[in-house]
């Protein structure tokens, strides 16, 4: 049996490979293990629960917080809210630990189980070990002290969540939105409710769509995944901006006035530029990935932004960060991190912010992200060779070599084997489409050739 914790908690069909039993026990052996590792210091511990609106929610919450109060956790069920939102307020309400159910943009039939330490950081991998050995443990019939009688956690609704969460957001915001009109695109996930309320709190003209979640449509055809729906309606209503979530809301896409994408490398060079100028950007640093953008490296070296570049993950992203102090990080898919205010990607604050520095200096956000050029990428995979051998092929090495002196300074070549699949993916840059499209071509045959 595989390891269960993947780069973004537990995740599999709802039912099929998570089940309610699976849900209960990791939860508490999540319990379990954090008390060990010193997390609850003597106290009787606290767990935040959320989720997101999959219908398959309901049952998996249900066994979670089963499974916390039979070890003995006092559980604040928060109900639908964003994954960010979990981790807020595991930190502001002291709690010992957090737990979100969601598959983030996954499909509605898949579902997921992240947890949180105190404070709503990420689990070390370390602790996710151990969670996942107690768990396998009690599952072979290892006993464990069920605590009885008071001992047993206690159970209550938390409703002021939603509006704590609100008001951190709103407070985090440098200048308000008046004047502005934005679409919303809530994926009809776990922002449907929040980011709406919070724009319209900064003082914007909201316009929504995909904010009526039925269980069932979550992701389905809208959200950061799906941009047609929201640039069609940018363009209708005349607004300012767009922003789309996914289906937990710890990520942020949006789009022009004139429909046009703004990507997770062009949000961060906007975000980079405005917390350096309000003095905190610390180390004039950014953290991205190396599937950053090529001209989002070139717009931040042009600007004396220095961007260090990790693992794809928002993971790795995050653990760079929190190792060296930076302020600011994210990837191109639209997790942006921004340290001072949230522990991991939050979706909300990032179009807040967004939307903030467009109202702040009164230009357009196709003029603001217009500091970097987004050079075009080519992306092929090549499936069924072997992925060890990338870095050892000289045959392959040769090709690189070749293709990289073809593309000079305009452009970059990167080769990264798949973490979960036989195949390796081969992602070329450069300014001329036609010349990415070539040299993608000619790399992903050479991949088969050497490693096929």
């Amino acid at each position: 049996m595989g390891r269960l914790f993947g780069t973004d908690g537990v995740r599999g069909v709802a039912n099929a490979d998570l089940t309610a039993e699976l849900a209960l026990g990791l939860s508490v052996a999540a319990a379990h293990v954090l008390a060990e590792a010193g997390t609850f210091e003597g106290h009787r511990p606290v767990a935040v629960v959320g989720r997101d609106p999959r219908a398959s929610g309901e049952f998996l919450e249900a066994a979670v917080v089963a499974g916390l109060a039979s070890a003995g956790v006092d559980v604040l069920r928060v109900g639908v809210l964003p994954t960010p939102a979990v981790a807020y307020l595991t930190g502001a309400l002291g709690a010992d630990l957090g737990v979100m159910l969601s598959a983030s943009h996954n499909p509605m039939p898949d579902n997921g189980i992240k947890f949180f330490a105190r404070g709503g950081h990420k689990l070390a991998d370390e602790l996710e070990d151990r969670i996942e050995d107690t768990y396998r443990a009690h599952a072979s019939g290892e006993p464990w002290d069920r605590p009885t009688g008071a001992g047993v956690g206690r159970v209550r609704i938390y409703d002021e969540g939603f509006d704590n969460y609100v008001a951190h957001l709103i407070g985090v915001l440098p200048n308000r939105l008046d004047g502005l009109k934005v679409v919303i695109d809530g994926a009809h996930g776990a922002a449907a409710r929040v980011s709406p309320e919070a724009f319209a709190r900064a003082g914007a003209e909201v316009v929504t769509i995909g904010t009526d979640p039925d269980g069932l449509n979550i992701n389905d055809g809208c959200g950061s995944t799906h941009l047609d729906k929201l640039r069609a309606a940018v363009v209708e209503h005349g607004a300012d901006l767009g922003v789309a979530h996914d289906g937990d809301a710890d990520r942020c896409l949006a789009v022009d006035a004139a429909g046009a994408e703004i990507d997770g490398d062009q949000i961060l060079a906007v975000l980079a530029l405005a917390l350096r100028e309000a003095g905190g950007l610390r180390g004039e640093t950014v953290v991205g990935t190396v599937m950053s953008n090529l001209g989002f490296k070139l717009a931040m070296e042009r600007e004396g932004v220095r961007l260090v570049q990790t693992s794809v993950g928002d993971r790795y992203v995050l653990e760079e960060m929190k190792s060296h102090g930076y302020a600011l990080g994210g990837e191109q898919s639209g997790h942006v991190i921004v340290l001072d205010h949230a522990t991991t990607g939050d979706g909300t604050l990032t179009g807040l912010l967004l939307a903030a520095r467009v109202a702040a200096t009164g230009r357009s956000l196709a003029e603001l992200a217009a500091v970097m050029e987004r050079l075009p990428q080519v992306l092929i995979n090549v499936p069924d060779v072997d992925k060890s051998r990338v870095a050892t092929s000289t045959e392959l090495g040769a090709a690189v070599l070749d293709a990289e002196r073809e593309l000079g300074s305009t452009g970059r070549v990167l080769l990264r084997p798949s973490g979960t699949e036989p195949l390796v993916r081969v992602m070329v840059e450069a300014a001329d489409i036609e010349q990415a499209r070539s040299v993608a071509g000619r790399l992903a045959d050479a991949v088969k050739s050497a490693l096929g």
